[in-house]
């Protein structure tokens, strides 16, 4: 019956999802570490599902660069290089900086603040922001790459455009997966994470496209320098 096929797509559709999203997050909190090899059969076991959904979540997780499939032998983490992390912060930055010639250019965001759904995405924006910032302070890594995330993509939504807010939110879970490489091999990363958020998200409600841009290039320079120091260690 096709009622009962279309819920069996959908159901099959949603378990792939979240599994993608499982094991997403397992690779940016570091326990699926670089180049660890698993199989479809070892992931439907640890779930508890059948192989089919699973094997879909891995080609899509592929696709997306985060792991890389082994003929015959399953799939593992991808590894990322130095020059992989700067290739991706170049290219993230080309994204953003649409964004800030949008705002020059008097994009309708900010045409629109009164209009109460835009006013209240924008109050979640910086919700997260603020969240993310408490996160780095702390140096709680895995509170922080959630919030981030949710921070970028939900002011890239912002833009309307979500083709860009696709492309953006990939680049920056792929720049976490690089990050999260090294930074776990830090016990202590209080006072060593990006903590400007607030700033970021305060400097484009203002309009001040000048100071956003100086803060990301900060946040930019920050990471590359601190990757760069841990790849020689």
């Amino acid at each position: 019956m096709p009622g009962s096929s279309g819920n069996g797509a959908v159901t099959r559709s949603t378990l792939r999802q979240q599994i993608a999203d499982a094991l997403r997050d397992e690779v940016l909190a570091g326990r699926l570490q670089p180049g660890q090899e698993f199989t479809v059969k070892e992931i439907a076991e640890q779930y508890g599902v059948s192989a089919t959904p699973v094997r879909e979540a891995l080609v899509d997780l592929s696709a997306q660069g985060l792991l890389e499939a082994d003929q015959h032998r399953g799939f593992h983490v991808h590894e990322y290089s130095l020059d992989d992390f700067r290739g991706m912060i170049e290219a993230r930055s080309l994204v953003t900086e649409g964004m800030f010639q949008s705002l020059d250019a008097g994009h309708r965001v900010l045409q629109e603040l009164e209009e109460p759904r835009t006013a209240a995405a924008v109050a979640g924006v910086r919700r997260r922001g603020e969240e993310a910032q408490r996160a780095a302070v702390a140096g709680d890594l895995t509170v922080l790459i959630g919030y981030d995330l949710r921070f970028w993509r939900e002011l890239s939504v912002l833009f309307g455009n979500p083709y860009l807010a696709d492309f953006l939110h990939r680049l920056r879970v792929q720049t976490w997966v690089c990050t999260v490489q090294h930074l776990r091999r830090l016990t202590d990363l209080r006072g060593r994470l990006w903590a400007g958020h607030t700033e970021v998200y305060d400097a484009l409600y203002q309009r001040d496209t000048t100071t956003a841009r100086k803060l990301l290039i900060a946040y930019n320079g920050h990471y590359l320098t601190l990757i760069e120091g841990l790849s020689t260690d």
